[in-house]
C-alpha cells in the first residue's frame, strides 16, 4: 500500500523532510539506526538540492547506514511501515 492508496486523491509533489523546508525533493535518503532497527528495517527522508548535504551528514555523524539516490517517478513510491 502506497500514501496515495492509504488517503486517495491526486498524489501530491514530493516535499523535502527538513524542518520548516516547502521546497519539492529531488533526493531521497534511506537509513537505519541500528541500535533500534532490525536489518530489513529502513526510514526514508526526501531532501532538496539544498538540504540533502545537510540531512546526508546529520544521519552519517550518528553513525547511522544510508544510501542516497535521486528521486526518480519510481522512487517516489514509497511504503508505508506496518
Amino acid at each position: 500500500m502506497t500514501l496515495l492508496d492509504a488517503f486517495g486523491g491526486d498524489p501530491v509533489e514530493p516535499m523535502c523532510s527538513r524542518a520548516g523546508c516547502r521546497e519539492s525533493a529531488s533526493w531521497r535518503i534511506d537509513w537505519r539506526n541500528p541500535r533500534i532497527h532490525a536489518a530489513d528495517r529502513r526510514k526514508t527522508w526526501l531532501a532538496c538540492e539544498e538540504h540533502v548535504e545537510f540531512l546526508r551528514g546529520f544521519l552519517a555523524s550518528r553513525d547511522f547506514p544510508l544510501e542516497v539516490l535521486p528521486l526518480t517517478g519510481e522512487s517516489q513510491t514509497v511504503e508505508l511501515d506496518r
